[in-house]
């Protein structure tokens, strides 16, 4: 999947794109009919740069409800002949989310949108499991037919229909099946049911990586292998020497970790830093210094890992450094650092801001640190992250740093928060949004009443009209 155009901040595609809440509040009162095609030009081109993790099908969902939208866009775009020709999740993954989220708002057009693409479009799967949630039993039992119908009845389609069976998101469509009145269908989805859990029992009593008895040796060169596939496999090896290394070990490891191999070495700076190893600190410095690519990558990861008191203090003598090691001290800072590091963590959130960005990637955890230590000059830095940001996830992070360093933050960007895509902002909101505002009131009262709406994101608008809350 390309990286989506991003349409500019201060335009209704931009706002709503990002999932602002101020996206919401001006296609409110733009015209309908612009508003309408900037929200199908969203659904149907996916605007996440993760769409695996952030959130924008309730948002969306909410949006045509508000604005009584007509979903003939979002119909030609999963009925149109490129859907054969790609089958990708991400092209039709937020269309279909979107209409779960409506049909269980009672848009019945939009049920039966689901209920046709599960029956004939490719990625019939994930309308599956929309409907799983939200359709009546009658109405799953007649999608029985046409979804067996892909799996040729040979020894291929009926391991293919197995696997299928086997990795479902949703199990319920497939136990109704399997109870169907029809042998035909029950006869096969129970074989299907059978043969899947034979296979998972299978894999787990032959697995293909470390086992007890590996020794110190074994692991690394297991490690080594994964880069010789083109595998990482560092991660899940230094866990497994956890388990097998012992003290009479520790020499080969901090070999490995000084000069081995690519896959060897990440292996052994992770472990020993995260077993706190007297000597990691200085091979970690060695490693970012004189390494290049994976290796360097590895040990800034293993430090950012470190717990202890001399991996701050060692920060804060690597914070000045320019390069990969002084980015990673100044995220330790932010994470583990106290008030007499405020000066360089802030340095680096607006050398990030700067030098990559809105968007940089190091700007997650600079930004929770800033709000963590109260950085009440970064207010500045943190509203043009959260006005520009792509990201909805480091928004709402953004968003939470705002509420410790601004004081602007209840009557500002709290409020139009309260419309935002990512259900841990409007968290953020329910709790900070000033309630002067009238629309505050009745967006917390809507959220209360919402069933769609997250459980967290209700506790906390319960907190606005407890009994001792403030008035609302």
């Amino acid at each position: 999947m390309f990286d989506p155009v991003i349409a500019p901040s201060g335009t209704l595609l931009g706002l709503l794109q990002r999932g602002r809440g101020d996206g919401t509040l001006h296609a409110l009162t733009a015209p309908r009919a612009e508003a309408l095609a900037a929200l199908d030009e969203c659904v149907l081109h996916d605007p996440r740069h993760d769409w695996q993790v952030e959130n924008r099908s309730l948002y969306y969902a909410r949006l045509y409800l508000d604005l009584h939208g007509e979903l003939d866009a979002v119909e030609a775009h999963l009925f149109s002949p490129e859907d054969a020709l790609d089958p990708e999740e991400s092209r039709t993954g937020l269309a279909l989310a979107v209409l779960g989220h409506l049909a269980s708002y009672g848009r019945l057009d939009a049920l039966g949108m689901l209920r046709r693409y599960a029956a004939h479009g490719a990625n019939w799967a994930w309308a599956l499991d929309e409907l799983a949630l939200r359709d009546d039993d009658a109405g799953l039992r007649a999608l029985a037919a046409p979804v067996l119908a892909r799996f040729p009845r040979d020894a291929e389609g009926e391991a293919e229909l197995a696997r299928t069976v086997r990795d479902a998101f949703e199990p319920r469509p497939w136990r109704l099946w399997a109870d169907d009145p029809r042998a035909s269908v029950a006869t096969r989805v129970r074989a299907a049911r059978e043969a899947g859990s034979f296979d998972r029992w299978q894999r787990q009593m032959s697995p293909s990586g470390p086992r007890p008895g590996w020794s110190v040796g074994a692991v690394l060169a297991w490690a080594r292998q994964g880069v010789e596939r083109g595998t990482p496999r560092h991660v899940p090896a230094a866990r497994c020497l956890m388990a097998v290394a012992g003290p009479e070990d520790r020499p080969e490891i901090v070999e490995a970790a000084r000069s081995g191999p690519e896959g060897a070495r990440c292996t052994a700076l992770r472990h020993l830093a995260d077993a706190n190893d007297p000597d990691a600190l200085d091979l970690i410095e060695t490693a970012a210094l004189t390494a290049t690519g994976p290796v360097v990558e590895a040990a800034v990861d293993a430090f950012e890992r470190m717990r202890s008191l001399a991996a701050v203090d060692r920060a804060r003598r690597w914070v000045h450094r320019p390069g990969p090691l002084g980015a990673a001290a100044a995220r330790v800072l932010a994470c583990r650092g106290g008030v007499q590091d405020r000066a360089p963590v802030l340095a680096a959130l607006r050398d990030a801001v700067r030098g990559e960005g809105p968007d940089a990637s190091t700007l997650w955890t600079l930004v929770d640190g800033t709000g963590r230590l109260g950085i009440g000059c970064a207010a500045p830095v943190l509203r043009h992250v959260y006005r520009e940001t792509a990201s909805s996830h480091l928004r709402g992070r953004a968003a939470r740093a705002l509420a410790a360093t601004d004081p602007s933050f209840a009557t500002g960007f709290a409020v139009e928060c309260l419309w935002d895509c990512e259900e841990s902002t409007r968290e953020i909101a329910a709790r900070y949004a000033e309630t002067g505002d009238s629309r505050v009131v009745e967006r917390l009262r809507r959220l209360a009443a919402d069933p769609a709406e997250e459980d967290d994101v209700q506790t906390a608008v319960r907190s606005r009209f407890g009994p001792d809350a403030p008035a609302v």
